[in-house]
Parts: structure tokens; C-alpha cells; sequence
């Protein structure tokens, strides 16, 4: 099996809260950043989604903090969708430090895609990655 899609980010200091640590929150921020990259890099556009009237929904998201970030910190935030056979998938992400390997946060959530017109999920969401992408193997398509 491959590595799974990352994009690095550093911690910033206005992302920090008073311990000085990444306030819980920025991990969500940091999450979504790595999945519209990984978008972004499989070839879909938010244009090119809205132009095929579907956009990506969160239905739920658990995150496990496992060790503080501080400013200045570089991360890998990694990427990795898993489908099955309904109208979701699952999106398992995990925020690890650059310099030394420790992981910091596991993010996991289920989304779907929602057809913009009906407001419904589609029933099958690779088909419509598979379609719209140019490079589906990011997604494990």
C-alpha cells in the first residue's frame, strides 16, 4: 500500500491558546486544509463540483489530541479516504510532527457528497470522484 496523501503546515503563533498550545480547534482547520489539497491535487476543483451540482458534506468527525503542538512546530497532516458501499466514506487523517515523528492528533470522519439541487446525498460519491478527477488513485480509486 502507498503513503497516504500529506501536506505540511506550521503551527503559527496566533493559532496558539493561552498554554501555548495549538488551540483545539486548528486541527479541524488543519484537517480540512490537507483533504481540499488532496482535491486539489486528484484534479477537482470546488468549481468543478458546484458545475457537476455536488459538494462534499461532513457527517461526523472525531479527533484524538495525543500530543501538544507549539508555535513554530512543522507537521505532516496526511489524508486517506476509505469507501464502502453506501452513499459515505470515511476520511482518516493523522497530524504528526515533522522533526521527530510524534503523532499530535488522529482526525476520522464520515462525509458524503450532497446533490446541491435535491439536498440529498448522491448514491455512490467515487463514481462521482472517479469522474471528476484526474488522478483517482489519491483517493484509492
Amino acid at each position: 500500500m502507498s503513503e497516504p496523501f500529506s501536506v505540511r503546515v506550521t503551527v503559527r503563533g496566533y493559532e496558539t491558546d493561552v498554554q501555548g498550545h495549538l488551540n483545539q480547534s486548528v486541527y479541524l482547520n488543519y484537517a480540512e486544509h490537507a483533504r481540499w489539497s488532496l482535491l486539489k491535487a486528484a484534479g477537482i476543483s470546488q468549481s468543478g463540483l458546484v458545475a457537476k451540482g455536488v459538494g462534499p458534506v461532513a457527517l461526523e468527525t472525531t479527533i484524538r489530541y495525543r500530543r501538544e503542538l507549539l508555535a513554530g512546530d512543522e507537521v505532516e497532516v496526511t489524508c486517506a479516504f476509505t469507501w464502502g458501499e453506501g452513499k459515505t466514506f470515511r476520511v482518516e487523517q493523522t497530524i504528526r510532527r515533522t522533526d521527530d515523528g510524534t503523532v499530535a492528533a488522529e482526525v476520522t470522519g464520515v462525509g458524503g457528497l450532497m446533490d446541491l439541487k435535491e439536498r440529498r446525498l448522491v448514491a455512490d460519491p467515487r463514481e462521482y470522484f472517479r469522474a471528476l478527477a484526474t488522478d483517482p488513485a489519491l483517493f484509492g480509486l
